[in-house]
This record gives structure tokens, C-alpha cells and sequence, in this order.
């Protein structure tokens, strides 16, 4: 058994596989998803694009071909499960100065008991031991989110502005 920043862990059967124990004592499960994965993911990723009010309108099918496609690719995926049920994941790759978290969701009704917090401690053991530097992207509407990540120590480093072209008509 390992005790690390509060949290419990206890090895499970597979060194991939590890489950933590929250504060709360909420149980979690952490596993590197697969391709294969991704019909599982796509519909958490639908949740995440809706909660953060992201203009995103791909539609279920499109988001699963989208995941897919990123985890035969550049990106990682570490499913959070509570027994056999997903409850959040982290979309990541690895850059040469950093690690790029694309995307952290927990369902709803878990969120601000500890398990983005839990997973975060995880995710920094085990998927990206050794990197000095981990980046993310937060929508600035996204007032919870903002303040989630300031919470967990992250500070504004650049702001990436757009605009439409005119309307000269």
C-alpha cells in the first residue's frame, strides 16, 4: 500500500491499473485507454463540450471517429472508473518541453469531491513522470473551470484571441 499527497493507493493485478482512494473514500480505478476505447470516451467528451459551452457541434458518431483517430495517433487517454463504470478521463500528448493536457472530465455528479484532484496526482506518477511542465487550454467562459485550474496551481501564460471577418455587406 503507498500513501501519496493524502491519498491511498493500492496496487491491482495489472501495473497499468492502480486504484485510489479519494478523501471521501470514493474508490477509482485508473487504466490507459485504447482505440477501442473510444466509443466509450466520445459521449464524455459530448458532456465536457456541452459543460464548458464549447461551440463544438459534432455529433456523437463524429466525436467517436475523432477520438479514435487521436488515440491511433499523438494522443494518450487514462480512463478514471469506479468498478467497471467510467466516471471521467484525460486526453494528453507528450510535446518536447512539456505535456499537453487537451482534455479533463469528470461526470458531473462527481465533480468537487476530490476525484479530478485524485486524478491530477495520478496522472502526474504515472503518465508523465519526469515532465517539468504540463499545459492546458481553459475557455474563458468557462468560469468553473478557470477555477478549478487556478485552484490546482496553474497561472494564465498567453490568451488566444479570434475574430470573424467583417461584415461589410
Amino acid at each position: 500500500m503507498i500513501t501519496w499527497c493524502g491519498l491511498t493507493a493500492r496496487s491491482t493485478r495489472t501495473p497499468r491499473r492502480l486504484a485510489w482512494f479519494t478523501r471521501r473514500h470514493f474508490r477509482m480505478q485508473f487504466r490507459f485507454a485504447t482505440p477501442t476505447d473510444a466509443a466509450l470516451l466520445a459521449p464524455l467528451n459530448r458532456q465536457l463540450i456541452r459543460d464548458e459551452g464549447h461551440r463544438n457541434a459534432m455529433n456523437l458518431a463524429q466525436l467517436t471517429e475523432r477520438m479514435s483517430a487521436w488515440l491511433c495517433s499523438e494522443y494518450q487517454a487514462v480512463v478514471f472508473e469506479e468498478g467497471a463504470s467510467p466516471i471521467g478521463y484525460a486526453l494528453f500528448r507528450r510535446e518536447s518541453e512539456h505535456v499537453y493536457l487537451r482534455q479533463l472530465f469528470v461526470l458531473p455528479e462527481l465533480r468537487r469531491k476530490g476525484v479530478a484532484r485524485a486524478a491530477l496526482r495520478w496522472l502526474w506518477r504515472h503518465a508523465w513522470p519526469g515532465t517539468q511542465r504540463l499545459r492546458i487550454e481553459v475557455l474563458v467562459e468557462n468560469a468553473a473551470g478557470r477555477e478549478f485550474w487556478r485552484a490546482m496551481g496553474f497561472r494564465e501564460y498567453c490568451v488566444t484571441m479570434e475574430a470573424q471577418p467583417p461584415n461589410d455587406g
